[in-house]
Formats: C-alpha cells, structure tokens, sequence
C-alpha cells in the first residue's frame, strides 16, 4: 500500500529518514527544512525541549505509559518548594504530604498530589496530568521531567561554584537541575552535536534562570580533556546516546527492541565516551546514565572501563535506599541503580556513580541524602506566585 504524507513526514523528522514514498519522497525532501523550522516552532510554542514531549498524549496508549506519574521537578532556581504547593493548592488541587511509598504514588488521581519519597523538590501528580499551560511551567518555576531522569545530576550532587561538564546535555533537563544544585555558583560546560537541539535548550535554561553555562556544537569524543579551559572540571555527568529502549513514551514500540548489532555499535561508542570522560585531570565525580534496559548498555559498559582504568575510579553504592539495583553482571554492580514502569514508577533507567580512588577522593565521597523535609525558601528566591518586594529589598542587604 502507498506510503502516506503524514508517515513519510515523522519518518523524515522522528525516525530513520525515508526508505520508501515515491512521488510524496521527492515533495518532503524538497521541503525538510521548512518541516524542521515548523518543528521547532512548534516545540518553542508548546514550551517543550524534545521531541518526545510532543508526544505526551500518546503515552496512555503503549504498556506501562499509562502509570507512569507526572512528575515535577521544582526549580529551586527561581521559586521553592512550600510556595509551589501553595500554589497548587490555590488552583484547587489537594497536597496528601510527603509519600511513604511508591504505592501512594500508584494510587494517586483526580486533583491530588504528592511530595516524592526519594527526591527533595520533585512533586508527583496522577498520569497524564499536563502542565504546559500553566502559569509554573511557562515561567520556568516548574520542569516537567520524570523521575528517574532526576537521578543523574542529584547522584552528582556538585558543590556549589564547582566546574561540571554534561557531556550529553540536550534536551538540557539535566543541565538545569546541575545549574539549580549548584545554585547557579560555578560553571557547566554543555556539549551536544545538534545544532537545533542546542539553540532549543538555550531558550529553556533561559527561561529556568540558568547562568554560569557555556554550550557548544560539539562531538565531546574532540573534547581535549587537557584544555586548561577544563582544568577545574571536578564532576561529570554522561547521558549518552542509548537505544532508548526505557522511554515508556517512545513511539514507534519497535525502537524498544534494537539489534545485536545496533546495542554492540551503542556499547562500543559509549564505552569510548566513558572512558574519555574518565581522562579529565580534575574529575573526582562521574555519573554514567542511560534510558536503556539492555545490559550491555549499562552494566558491561561500566564493567569494561572499569576494568580497563584499573585502580584509578571506584563504582560507589549510590543511594541505598533506591529499590532497584543494578543487575548481577558482575561483583559490585548492585552499587548501580536501575528504574522502570513496573518498579519504581518511572520510565525504564540505569545510573552508575564512579568515583576517583586515593587522594583527593576523600572530598567527594559525600553522596546526597534522600529528602528528609521541604526546603524552606531562602532569601534570594522568587516565589511561584507573584514576586514580593521585600525578598527583592533583601536580596539588596549584603
């Protein structure tokens, strides 16, 4: 059966590129970079930074999608998390507390919401609840942003006025949540190869009051760790390209399933990337993260720099608390954490936190707690609602 217009454009803009279509073929190549700049509009218009946002409302159709919470990542950045919850409270929705276990989030529906029992600064709102229209969202006090995706940069817990690199940055999620743990004190070196993904970020840490980054177009394997630019990089975050199999959202399924040859090609480009990433002179704290399901993307990656780097990094046992471990690949791979649908209410995800051994290592073994309380506001923070004058008087006093 012929090919139809509307399969041949997310062909050209979501999937491989076109394999098939005739006459329809020629007509869409002509106008791809027409398609592109629609595409991107549409995404600045929706106020999302990746492709796979646009496809929220598809998520109760593929397995597990539909129980997967929506989660929101308070940036502490512009606003914190008691005004937040006012906030809410105000649009007519019901605060239950902070959860005691993943089976509060489970039961969650209607207008009710929850702190998250694992992360601080990350609410939890029933499936499918959708936030791009709000007031929170569009001004940048809110990132809508799944759980499991919060591991990273809160596993790296860099100290404020330190330098960072994310290595992987777009869509740029990951990039703000370091920006907001840093408290915007320090530097982050942001690296991707996509152009159009690179200038949509931009406009999202702008909008989330993020300063103190630098991005650029670029392949981080060209990255020379000896630069005296990076000569202070102390932490690293890597979210390499993966298959993606993780993604609950992901549209088409069969994505989920890539080849023996495919996940070899992805395990042999991410073990080159960790690996180069190791090599920075400074880096005392590294965390390796995919949204994949498949081993030899996650543990046999680790396993095999590990091995490869000798004794100069250590896996740490991050976050005991995290339910789900890494997969007995090898001795010590349960220090690694695991996510998914079914487990922890999240999309499908591994994270590996590493470590340099021997001196200098002592300084960064403090890995973060889970959230015990709300942060209150400190002075200097901009409330959900509208912003008051005296916090602004204060910011003033030095």
């Amino acid at each position: 059966s012929p090919t139809s217009p509307q399969v041949l454009v997310y062909d050209l803009l979501f999937g491989k590129g076109l394999k098939c279509g005739g006459r329809w073929k020629v007509l869409a190549r002509r106008h791809r970079a027409r398609l592109e700049a629609e595409l991107a509009r549409l995404k600045v218009q929706q106020k999302v930074s990746c492709n796979e946002d646009l496809l929220t409302p598809l998520q109760a159709a593929s397995p597990g999608g539909s129980q997967v919470p929506r989660y929101v990542r308070i940036n502490t950045l512009k606003t914190c998390v008691d005004d937040v919850i006012d906030f809410f409270k105000r649009q007519g929705y019901s605060y239950l507390g902070k959860a005691a276990s993943v089976e509060e989030l489970r039961a969650l529906s209607g207008k009710k919401f929850l702190l998250d029992l694992h992360l601080p600064e990350l609410l939890v709102f029933p499936p499918q609840t959708d936030f791009h229209d709000n007031l929170l969202y569009t001004s940048g006090h809110i990132i809508l942003q799944d759980k499991a995706s919060c591991l990273p940069a809160f596993l790296l817990s860099p100290a404020a006025g330190s330098h960072v690199i994310d290595a992987c940055a777009a869509p740029g999620n990951k990039t703000s949540h370091l920006a907001a743990i840093l408290k915007n004190k320090g530097q982050i070196f942001a690296f991707d190869v996509d152009t159009k993904r690179l200038a949509t970020m931009n406009t999202m840490l702008m909008r989330a009051g993020v300063t103190g980054f630098q991005l650029a177009q670029q392949d981080f394997l060209t990255v020379d760790p000896r630069d005296p630019k990076y000569s202070k990089v102390t932490y690293i975050l890597l979210d390499p390209s993966c298959s993606g199999s993780g993604m609950v959202n992901r549209v088409p399924r069969e994505e989920a399933a890539p080849s023996a040859e495919r996940l070899q090609a992805l395990a042999g480009f991410q073990r080159k990337v960790l690996s180069h990433a190791l090599s920075f002179p400074a880096l005392r704290r590294l965390v390796y993260s995919t949204c994949s399901l498949h081993r030899e993307e996650n543990e046999d990656v680790v396993h095999a720099v590990l091995q490869e780097r000798g004794s100069a990094f250590r896996l740490v046992n991050a976050f005991p608390s995290w339910p789900c471990r890494g997969l007995a690949a090898f001795p010590g791979a349960e220090s690694c954490l695991r996510a998914s649908p079914a487990d922890t209410l999240t999309h499908g995800f591994f994270v590996a936190v590493l470590e340099r051994c021997g001196e200098g290592a002592a300084a960064s073994s403090s890995l973060p707690a889970a959230a015990e309380e709300n942060p209150q506001c400190g002075e200097g923070t901009e409330p959900a609602a509208a912003p008051k004058k005296r916090k602004r008087k204060k910011q003033r006093v030095k």
